[in-house]
């Protein structure tokens, strides 16, 4: 069998599947003589986890273009079949309206096997994938066929975990991940969180393995780049519409759009940190 379509049969197997090539890293790191069995966390995460409820239904239940937004700053959380959780902070989204937007995978109203998900109650996930092998993950809004991409995180705890998430899944060894490079795309960010095709129609808010809670001092407007999406190819006007947006001046964002960040500035906006 063809390498991709190998490593594309693994990364679609269940969760429980132990030739899954994330996971079989992950119980080398258990079982590795002298391992820290602590998860590693960024030096900035003070998120205090028993203070944090999750996110619930009427959060997601929300416009496409408002979740988006909204989603800037909360804490995604996965927590891997070992039982060790993976924290990142969202600072990076993209909306996709369905409908009229010719750059979604609904536009025109079409609903078919694929982005069912994208139909569903706001907070499902949509998963799909790109070049036939990297994955993407999505959560649906208000609004018919509308969904939010999650393009980058700021990892917080668990790092060394996802590490060997991301290595499992590159064709050959490299040097070692920075922390900024970890989850600074929407296919990096699935690799070293673990989720591939088995989470497409999970309910976020109903899910053992996956789910958000709140962040602590979220971004205000003057925070917020409003910029055009990436990779979206000839859409016309929808190539564009202003529908990504990221923390300004994080360093943890896939693309930043300087010329947008010279206006802020010119305006008298400030970066967050």
């Amino acid at each position: 069998m063809p390498r991709k379509r190998k490593l594309l049969a693994q990364l679609s197997a269940p969760q429980s599947n132990t030739s899954f090539p994330q996971i079989d890293a992950l119980e080398k790191l258990n079982t590795t003589p002298g391992a820290d069995p602590s998860p590693k966390s960024s030096k900035y995460f003070v998120i205090e986890k028993n203070n944090s409820p999750q996110l619930q239904a009427d959060f997601f239940n929300q416009p496409c273009v408002n979740l988006a937004k909204s989603f800037l700053g909360q804490i995604l959380v996965r927590k891997l079949p070992d039982g060790r959780e993976l924290w990142g902070r969202i600072v990076e989204t993209e909306a996709y309206l369905g409908g009229e937007d010719e750059a979604s995978h609904s536009k025109g109203g079409k609903q078919t096997q694929r982005n069912a998900a994208m139909f569903m109650k706001p907070g499902t996930l949509y998963m799909y994938q790109i070049y036939g092998i990297y994955f993407c993950m999505n959560v649906s809004s208000q609004g018919e066929g509308a969904a939010v991409l999650l393009r980058s995180l700021e990892p917080l705890q668990g790092l060394d975990a996802m590490r060997e998430l991301r290595r499992a899944c590159r064709k050959a060894p490299t040097k070692l991940l920075k922390d900024w490079q970890l989850c600074n795309g929407p296919s990096k960010l699935c690799q070293a969180f673990g989720i591939n095709k088995a989470f497409d129609q999970r309910d976020l808010t109903q899910d053992a393995a996956i789910w958000m809670v709140p962040g602590q001092d979220l971004p205000g407007e003057q925070d917020v780049v409003a910029t055009t999406r990436i990779g979206i190819g000839n859409r016309g006007e929808w190539a564009q519409k202003p529908l990504r947006f990221y923390l300004r001046g994080n360093k943890f964002v896939s693309v930043v759009d300087k010329k947008i960040e010279r206006e802020m500035a010119a305006r008298g906006h400030s970066p967050c940190s």
